[in-house]
């Protein structure tokens, strides 16, 4: 596997996580000025920090396809891209959103960080 590879696969994961951050924190910061006199559902749109999100997630998928294009295999891509994007996301939310962790949840973590090494092995292999 190419390390250019590899590190668009990084990339996407991380636009990705990013993507999923950016639209729960559009939901803490209304717009305000002259769309305040639009329907809420079109100022939610105009969210700044939401089309950010938008199009985080437009990049992370470009550079999820070439990853595709380039010779990554999808049943070794998508769980590494799901399970990562997923832990980054948890651990986000802890630090930003102040979310709380059920210790049965950390031990999800636990695991998925085991069962996205076993994947993962055989990306180099």
């Amino acid at each position: 596997m190419k390390s250019t590879v590899l590190i668009v696969f990084i990339i996407a994961i991380v636009m990705n996580a990013t993507a999923n951050i950016l639209i729960k924190a559009s939901t803490f910061k209304k717009n305000e000025g002259f769309l305040e006199y639009l329907p809420e559902y079109i100022r939610e749109v105009f969210n700044p920090i939401f089309i950010s999100g938008v199009i985080s997630f437009g990049l992370a998928l470009i550079a999820y396809r070439f990853v595709l294009a380039n010779g990554m295999k999808l049943s070794v891509a998508y769980p590494i891209m799901t399970t990562s994007g997923f832990a980054i996301v948890i651990l986000a939310s802890r630090v930003f959103f102040k979310e709380t962790l059920h210790p049965v949840q950390w031990g999800g973590i636990a695991l998925l960080a085991l069962g996205l090494w076993l994947v993962a092995s055989k990306v180099t292999a």
